[in-house]
């Protein structure tokens, strides 16, 4: 065993995995991967953005295939053993029934999660070099009768072992692109990667597949054929792997199960979850989840936003307050509320080198801040929604969109208080701003403007969007966080009264709604604002109600 080399890095880590409370079983993927190792010198790049599991399924793939430790204990109670059990035929023509045991701990596996050497290393070169001392260190303890000598490299050393015992090797390359978000690499260092890389799997003997993750896919950075032998699967255009990272609907169902199990005070609902992490599709249209954020609030009993913000998302928010290719009028979009229409393209995002809307906005969905869905992107769920809001809100040079967000607080404050006249002076302030957000000619268009009007609830209020409530459908309903806080219910009518709008408001009963979704929080509050808000297309005027409701329980 050695530190790249079957080492028992990939067991270890996968193993702790089984052990916790949120496991989810993705091992059936193995019937996937067994048919590309079983033909041979197959390349797989799979690409997702961060905390959607790559690494737990880089580790999977290396605890199976590697020589280095007996991971039966493992697997034989897992679920790949039940497909094996099942008898699946057709599986390939090479490979026509599935054993998973035939395939298990059989290979040499070279397994390397890039972020550590590319942390502790202070160059490129150095990066680089202390791979393929440490690797090559390992290959000449496992084959000690293939000639080496000084100045052989990695590679041709690789070829030499294939040539002496015909063994084939897995090359797992986690989290590959790492490396390019590093402040020492320069561009003629990334081009030496792929190079690397292409020097490492492009028609070699000795692959029997490369294996490969990171959020980036590789396409842009290949120039000509570079690196052409790899098939890349993208969450937003590919479905094969699509069901392996992520947590689908029914995934969290038992994960909900087991949380109710567990945990004697649940504070979190089946609701709360998907309102939080869900959000998320594969191209067949089925519904994922950003499985970390799941697991991190199951465990704590917590719901709050997980996705650490660094990084990656400092770079793309600089776009935004630049207003690079006018994208800032498209977030300002997609925080009220709306989708925007885009093309998405499949290509690799370096920092400060995206220039179009389209290349940007492309960018946000390969990092997993958008969602790509017929031919549209929005803001997948609330975790992220709270990301861009905070950006809106504390940027000043993102100009009369951030000013709509800095009134929300005293749009907030006014509703609280009763203060009509204010909220009807901030609306007007909205309608007449110097650069119109919209055409504002209908109710989709007056939401989106109240959506950002009141971007500050979102601090202390869950707000829940058109939905069925009662006997019909209402705007808004603010759910408010804290014990004690007043509830809102918000309805708006284009040319009618703010009187219609809460007239609607009761005959509907959406106070059902709100009283429920209370209940099963076990939060209650003392009042219940019904507010009204109309607008007169002739006059371009807006006129607001509220009416209290007193002790809702």
């Amino acid at each position: 065993m050695g530190y790249y080399l079957n080492s028992t890095q990939a067991y270890s880590l996968y193993e702790s995995e089984t052990k916790k409370p949120y496991f989810v079983d993705k091992t059936v993927m193995l019937k996937v991967l067994i048919p590309f190792v079983a033909e041979g010198n197959n390349h797989i790049c799979i690409t997702r953005p961060r905390r959607f599991g790559k690494s737990v399924m880089a580790a999977m793939v290396g605890a199976f295939f590697s020589k280095g430790v007996d991971s039966s204990c493992i697997f034989d109670s897992l679920k790949i053993a039940q497909a094996s059990e099942k008898g699946m035929t057709e599986v390939s023509p090479v490979n026509k029934r599935l054993d998973y045991r035939e395939h298990m701990n059989q290979y040499n596996v070279i397994y390397i999660n890039f972020i550590k050497p590319a942390n502790i290393s202070k160059s490129y070169d150095e990066f680089i070099n202390s791979i393929e001392v440490f690797l090559i260190r390992d290959l000449r303890k496992r084959f000690p009768d293939t000639d080496y000598w000084e100045g052989l490299s990695l590679v041709d050393f690789l070829g030499l072992i294939y040539a002496d015992t015909q063994e084939k090797f897995i090359l797992i390359f986690d989290e590959w692109d790492c490396i390019f978000h590093k402040s020492y690499t320069s561009n003629e260092d990334r081009k030496s990667f792929i190079n690397w890389l292409a020097a490492m799997t492009k028609d070699t003997g000795y692959v029997a597949l490369s294996y490969m993750t990171g959020v980036l896919p590789i396409a842009k950075y290949s120039s000509g054929s570079t690196i052409n032998n790899f098939q890349e699967y993208t969450m937003a255009t590919d479905d094969l792997f699509s069901e392996y990272f992520g947590f689908t609907e029914t995934e969290v169902d038992e994960l909900y199960a087991r949380y109710r199990k567990r945990t004697s005070n649940c504070e979190i609902s089946r609701e709360d979850l998907k309102a939080w992490y869900d959000g998320y599709h594969t191209p067949s249209q089925e519904r994922m989840y950003n499985p970390r954020s799941v697991v991190e609030a199951l465990t704590r009993n917590r719901i709050r936003s997980y996705w650490t913000a660094t990084g990656t998302y400092g770079e793309i928010s600089t776009y935004i307050m630049n207003d690079r290719a006018d994208v800032k009028k498209d977030v300002a979009l997609m925080v009220a509320g709306e989708a925007v229409s885009a093309r998405v393209e499949e290509f690799a995002a370096t920092s400060m080198n995206l220039t179009t809307r389209n290349e940007i906005l492309s960018a946000m969905v390969v990092y997993g801040f958008l969602n790509y869905e017929d031919g549209k992107v929005h803001i997948p769920n609330r975790e992220l929604m709270d990301e861009f809001a905070k950006t809106i809100r504390e940027r000043e040079n993102l100009g009369y969109i951030n000013r709509l967000a800095v009134e929300s607080e005293r749009m907030l404050n006014a509703t609280m208080k009763g203060d009509t006249k204010t909220m009807e002076e901030i609306l007007q302030f909205a309608h007449d701003t110097e650069t119109p957000l919209l055409d504002y000619n209908d109710e989709t268009e007056l939401t989106a403007i109240v959506n950002l009007v009141y971007l500050a609830a979102r601090d202390s209020y869950y707000v829940e969007r058109e939905n069925k409530a009662g006997e019909g459908y209402t705007d808004f309903i603010f759910y408010p966080e804290r014990t004690g806080d007043d509830g809102i219910i918000l309805e708006l009518k284009v040319d009618d009264t703010p009187e219609t709008a809460i007239a609607q408001i009761k005959d509907r009963k959406y106070i059902l709604k709100f009283q429920g979704k209370m209940a099963e929080r076990k939060r209650h509050t003392g009042r219940v604002l019904l507010v009204g808000i109309g607008y007169d297309k002739k006059k371009k005027e807006h006129r607001c109600r509220i009416e209290v409701v007193q002790n809702v329980q």
